[in-house]
This record gives C-alpha cells, sequence and structure tokens, in this order.
C-alpha cells in the first residue's frame, strides 16, 4: 500500500537543547499550487541549512488535514482530521484554530531562528497569511513559568522515536502527528497558592519534581498520564517551551505521537469530557487560545516534495 513503507522522521522533531524556538501557522490562500508551496519550503530549508554547522537551524514542517491530502495524497493517515473544539461540561473550553501549515524553528541562536523565521514570512507570504507566530525559549533549569520542572514524564530520545513516530506498515509510515497549543497562564492566581496547593494542582513537588503520593485525582499528572488496557502508560513525546512578556505569559505546548488518538484522551480528560465528572485542575489557572493538528511527514516525503 501506497505510504506505508518505512520513513525517516523530520530531524528537528528529537533534536533535544536547544534554547529559542519560534512557531509559526500558515492560512494558505484558497488553490495554491502545491508545486509553488514546494518551492517556498525549499527556501525556508535551505535558510536554515546555511552557514556553518555551529549555525545550523532545526527546522519541522507539518501540515493540516486537507493540505496534506494535497501534497502528499497517499500518506494520510486514516484518522488524521483537524482539531475540534472543546467545550468541558464546567464550561472550560479549548479553541480550534487549524490552519494548514505549521513551521517549528528552534537552535542556539535567536539571531539565526530569526533569519529562519523571515524567510518563512518571504517566502510563504505570497501563498497566504501568518495566522499566528509565537517565540519561546528555555526558562531556568527546564522550568514551566509556574515554577515546576516540565516534561518529567517525557521519554528519552531512542523511546520518543517509538511513541512518536508511525511505524512500518502504516499510512504515514516514518512522520509524526501534531498537537500545538498556545496556553496563557494566570501567574499571579497560580503564585498566590500556598507551595502545598500548587503541588496538589500540579501532581509533582516543586523544587524537584517528586510524583504527590497520594497523587490527587484532579492534578494535572493525574489527568494525562494514561494507561491502556495492559496497563502501559500511553506516551507521547513533548516539545513544548515557555513564551511571554509584561502582558501575556504561558506556555507554547507542543508534542508528538504515532497515534492522533491520544491526544484525544488527553485533552478529554483534562477538561472532564470522559464522563467521570473530573478536570485537570491546571485548567483553573491556564487557559489554551488556540488548538491545532497537523502531520509532520517524513523526510522522504517532504523531499520528494520539495523537488531536488
Amino acid at each position: 500500500m501506497p505510504g506505508t513503507e518505512g520513513g525517516t522522521s523530520q530531524d528537528g522533531i528529537f533534536h533535544e537543547g536547544t534554547a529559542f524556538h519560534s512557531f509559526l501557522e500558515f492560512d494558505l490562500d484558497a488553490g495554491v499550487d502545491a508545486g509553488a508551496l514546494g518551492v517556498a519550503i525549499a527556501r525556508i530549508r535551505a535558510e536554515a541549512a546555511a552557514g556553518a554547522p555551529a549555525e545550523t537551524v532545526q527546522v519541522v514542517f507539518g501540515f493540516g488535514a486537507a493540505l496534506l491530502g494535497r501534497v502528499a495524497a497517499t500518506s494520510v493517515p486514516a484518522a488524521f482530521h483537524d482539531f475540534a473544539a472543546i467545550a468541558g461540561a464546567d464550561g472550560r473550553t479549548a479553541p480550534a484554530t487549524q490552519s494548514d501549515v505549521f513551521v517549528w524553528v528552534h537552535s542556539w541562536s535567536p539571531g539565526r531562528n530569526f533569519d529562519v523565521v523571515r524567510a518563512a514570512g518571504v517566502a510563504l507570504g505570497p501563498l497566504g497569511t501568518v495566522a499566528r507566530e509565537t517565540a519561546g525559549w528555555v526558562y531556568r533549569d527546564s522550568r514551566d513559568l509556574t515554577g515546576f520542572i516540565d516534561g518529567t514524564e517525557n521519554p528519552d530520545v531512542a523511546e520518543a522515536r517509538e511513541v512518536a513516530v508511525v511505524g512500518a506498515g502504516r499510512v504515514g509510515a516514518g512522520g509524526s502527528f501534531v498537537l500545538v497549543q498556545r496556553w496563557v497562564h494566570d501567574l499571579e492566581a497560580f503564585g498566590a497558592l500556598p507551595i502545598d496547593a500548587q503541588e496538589s494542582v500540579i501532581g509533582r513537588t516543586k523544587s524537584d519534581s517528586i510524583e504527590r503520593d497520594p497523587l490527587p485525582p484532579t492534578s494535572h499528572v493525574a489527568r494525562v498520564v494514561n494507561e491502556d488496557e495492559h496497563g502501559a502508560e500511553i506516551e507521547i513525546y513533548r516539545r513544548s517551551v515557555p513564551y511571554g512578556g509584561a502582558a501575556e505569559a504561558g506556555l507554547q505546548f507542543l508534542a508528538f505521537s504515532d497515534d492522533l488518538a491520544k491526544f484525544e484522551l488527553m485533552l478529554a480528560r483534562m477538561f472532564g469530557t470522559t464522563g467521570d465528572g473530573l478536570h485537570d485542575r491546571l485548567t483553573e489557572f491556564s487557559r489554551p487560545a488556540t488548538g491545532a493538528f497537523y502531520f509532520a511527514p517524513p523526510t522522504e516525503t517532504m523531499d520528494r516534495f520539495v523537488g531536488p
């Protein structure tokens, strides 16, 4: 079956340790020629690879469901679809802000990131509009702006490739499903809580990220760490970083998976739509302002699309 042969995941997904990140989402004009899009992406890739090796920027591309069907029709996983807005039973919501193209740029140089972001704007500008743009960075020792260590549950890179990449024999093999959300924190409200209460919301100690025992059932950890019918943890691979300034601050959430259903289960449990009457208490102090699903095709598919 076309699209089921093994593929190589885009390098930037698993390149860890970079400190500066930029996230762009583009809405393309109706009827944009796929060839013109391929040329634009080739220009962005060329800018990312320019300069000495130390200056090389990691860049990852993802496509929305409709666009992926046009640029890689034989590699669209059957379960792939646009992000749908979530209405929690308690009134909390997760909006859908689906776009066509997602570009994630990251490196150790904010200047080189800017070069690539600028190249993306110039190359894709004639084909559509920038719908969203966020710049993020590693905060202190990889902490969220709430002060808690972020990504404690993340698998190491070797294991991450197992949980974040569609396996051979499946349509889209070598690619990854992508969840992109920008979460806006109420840092004043969260910071006003005593440390013990903050730890109950998160489910981990603030200083060293040890899981609370007993684990509060409405804590963030309890709601997002789930198990399958065999008792094995359902894992995703997170690459989130904080963002913000004086007016607004929060987390640019970014995650990769081999199965879109993993994201949907996590979000359902966070927003209390699973029928157990519980929600993630972190949603009382942080709200999503955006939400989109993308598919990051394997490198071989990207190479064929952009041409020589």
